[in-house]
């Protein structure tokens, strides 16, 4: 039997990655006025990305001996679209943080560093990409307020 200790923090792993799905859905559903059309389709495509890497978390976790968890997480959800572009960046700064530490607990099995390390190799874009936006958003909110109060 794996590491105990490993199989648990997959397990934790897991629980993030559905609550990704469930959370990047409902503000597909949610998200509304000019943006819906460019946001709507990026938050399902970061529930499906969350779904792949709980495919394959759930399936390494089988691998090693263990159960997958079939629970997840509260879901942070909002109709402000800054707020769900808040949201989003800490899920995956959470997500990068979770596989970092899976990494250290994989220590001594290649395979399995690899493995967690193409991972953490998505994760770690979905904070660059919603750095991003998010520098868009508040420089565009910024100018906005400046627009109405001038």
């Amino acid at each position: 039997m794996a590491n105990q200790e490993l199989i648990a923090h997959l397990n934790e792993i897991l629980k993030h990655e559905w609550t990704g799905v469930a959370q990047y859905s409902q503000a597909s559903f949610i998200v509304e006025g000019v943006w819906r059309e460019v946001y709507a389709d990026k938050f399902i495509g970061d529930a499906k990305e969350s779904f792949g890497h709980a495919q394959l978390i759930g399936n390494k976790i089988v691998a090693l001996g263990g159960v997958p968890v079939a629970t997840r997480n509260e879901i942070k959800q909002s109709r402000d679209l800054f707020e769900v572009l808040q949201f989003s960046l800490e899920f995956e700064a959470k997500a990068v943080e979770m596989y970092e530490k899976a990494l250290e607990l994989a220590e001594g099995n290649r395979a399995l560093v690899v493995f967690l390390e193409d991972i953490l190799n998505d994760e770690q874009e979905g904070v660059d990409e919603y750095t991003k936006l998010l520098r868009d958003t508040s420089t565009a909110s910024a100018a906005n307020s400046a627009r109405k109060s001038g």
